[in-house]
């Protein structure tokens, strides 16, 4: 069974970068270009080498790292021996959305290229240079309210209080995943309208589970619920749910 670490961030922890995407050796560049036209194949041509930040140092109060192309990321998801010479930690933001009518939950397509299927919290992306601001800064706040506006059709100004919760690494991936909670006062209905008329369908179905309700729904969810959403769930809930433990 893989180990999944918890990293722990401070609530006005900072994000920058501070170097430079390293170059690959001929025959690293050459597997990793292998693996990326495998993956476009099976993902039918959609995917995007676009930029993300990876992760080269993680302490509580100050991640640094730097901006590394999505087909090393990809390469690295497939074949995750390659970490040693690749040396990728993506980040991406995930959310603990809290209305009056519960926690929101989406269930990932099947087609996905990570975490196919599986139930997690949204919204959720990998932190991309929208998020990048003067001298190195990246804001992964601002990251969240864009993937909030895309996938669910929800703009900044309908959540708030906004908390970084901790990091979670995938064992074999080391794909990184950030909390980050919110408080929102719309009910369940305004969501799922918002989701319905101006997201743009990375869930279906899309749900609002009540707290009282939780233990049921994540028993159901079982195996399909991703790792990180009962960290997620602990750090934002966990004196209110003291089921959940990190």
């Amino acid at each position: 069974m893989q180990h999944w670490p918890v990293h722990e961030i401070a609530a006005d922890a900072r994000f920058r970068v501070v170097r430079e995407m390293p170059p690959l050796p001929a025959a690293l560049d050459a597997e990793v270009d292998r693996l990326w036209a495998a993956a476009q194949i099976r993902m039918g041509g959609r995917l995007f080498n676009g930029r993300v930040f990876s992760a080269d140092l993680i302490t509580p109060r100050l991640v640094c790292g730097h901006w590394t192309e999505f087909r090393r990321i990809v390469a690295q998801m497939d074949r995750h021996a390659l970490h040693p010479l690749l040396g990728v930690r993506p980040l991406a933001v995930g959310g603990v959305i809290l209305g009056p009518d519960g926690v929101v939950f989406g269930r990932r397509p099947a087609g996905a290229i990570y975490q196919a299927g599986e139930w997690q919290l949204p919204p959720a992306g990998s932190v991309d240079p929208g998020a990048a601001g003067g001298a190195g800064a990246v804001d992964v706040v601002r990251q969240f309210l864009t993937e909030l506006q895309e996938e669910l059709g929800l703009p900044a100004s309908a959540v708030h209080d906004p908390r970084l919760l901790c990091i979670v690494e995938h064992g074999g991936s080391h794909v990184l995943d950030l909390g980050v909670a919110v408080r929102t006062s719309l009910s369940a209905a305004e969501i799922r309208a918002a989701h319905a008329g101006h997201g743009n369908g990375e869930y279906d179905p899309l749900a609002v589970v009540a707290l009282p309700a939780l233990p049921a729904f994540l028993a159901r969810a079982g195996a399909l619920l991703n790792h990180q959403a009962p960290v997620f769930l602990a750090r934002a809930l966990g004196k209110r749910i003291g089921f959940l433990s990190d």
